[in-house]
């Protein structure tokens, strides 16, 4: 069964990375590049998971994060975001702001599987 997850990355490896895996999952992708995009694309398709890439100047993912989790239109929609590891202060922004999870790249790239499949909405 497909369900859908958003995406506000900008990076075309991670990109391409996320659209192939979650097609060989089954799962639909939606890639959004701005806030405002962001934003009124959670409240339209009212998406399972929100992934961000927490180094993207485009989409301001702290800022978004947090307008996602204060906005009720947006009520169950997790919010995970990956960062290089030795950026500790956005790490720690993005926990500040709402994000459910937030990863080192690595560990995200390596999970991504695992966690396009936790998103699905019939699983516990």
């Amino acid at each position: 069964m497909s369900f859908m997850v958003l995406v506000a990355v900008d990076d075309l490896l991670f990109s391409s990375k996320i659209r192939a895996t979650a097609k060989q999952l089954g799962v639909d992708v939606q890639f959004a590049r701005t806030p405002e995009e962001i934003l009124s694309q959670v409240k339209a398709l009212k998406p399972a998971l929100a992934i961000f890439d927490l180094n993207s100047a485009k989409t301001d993912p702290i800022a978004t994060i947090s307008a996602l989790k204060r906005d009720p239109g947006a009520t169950g929609v997790r919010a995970i975001g990956f960062a290089s590891h030795v950026h500790t202060d956005l790490i720690a922004a993005a926990r500040a702001a709402g994000a459910d999870d937030v990863l080192p790249r690595s560990a995200f790239a390596g999970r991504l599987a695992e966690i396009l499949q936790a998103a699905h909405p019939s699983r516990p």
